[in-house]
């Protein structure tokens, strides 16, 4: 990496390299170029993350996290709930359902007080598998930052933190806001 005068990281000049972030103008807004850095960020972990899944795992980035909505709720999830939490369509949920299944990761039993609705749970070799996957994608996580110090983690953190609060305090009544 290029550093200009006064030790600062010089601009890539490759665009395709950083790519969203190269949408930002010298003149924009900073809150424009800190949310396309924000985007440029995500994107770019979510891109080694899907690789790295595909590669060492043969599972995509749906399928893991999937399998992750029912290892958080070992009673299993009612389909239309597992729709809602992965923020997919039905369709998608019915398509991975049938997937996993026949990997013998998850069953889909009917609900006894429903029975047009499904109850999808892990299978033991599912709760195994996925816990494989998850250490081994906690530790590419911790890798990617890793080149950040902890402190500068902890403020970062922090600061999203506080950006989450405010971005939801606009979805509350205005009575309800805290100036």
């Amino acid at each position: 990496m290029k550093r200009a005068a006064g030790g600062e990281v010089a601009p890539l000049l490759d665009a395709q390299r950083i790519g969203l972030e190269a949408r930002a103008a010298r003149d924009d807004h900073l809150s424009l170029k800190l949310w396309l850095r924000l985007l440029a960020c995500s994107t770019d972990i979510e891109t080694e993350i899907r690789k790295r899944l595909r590669a060492r795992c043969g599972m995509t980035l749906a399928r893991f996290d999937y399998l992750a909505q029912l290892e958080r709720h070992p009673g299993g999830l009612r389909m239309s709930a597992l729709s809602r939490y992965l923020m997919v369509t039905g369709g998608n949920v019915t398509g991975l359902t049938d997937e996993l299944e026949r990997s013998g990761l998850v069953q889909r039993d009917a609900e006894p007080d429903d029975r047009r609705s499904w109850r999808v749970t892990l299978t033991p070799k599912g709760r195994k598998t996925f816990e494989q996957i998850a250490a081994e994608h906690e530790r590419w996580v911790v890798e990617l930052l890793g080149g950040i110090a902890d402190a500068d983690r902890h403020q970062l953190y922090n600061l999203l933190g506080r950006l989450r609060v405010q971005l939801s305090a606009r979805h509350e009544p205005k009575e309800k806001r805290t100036p």
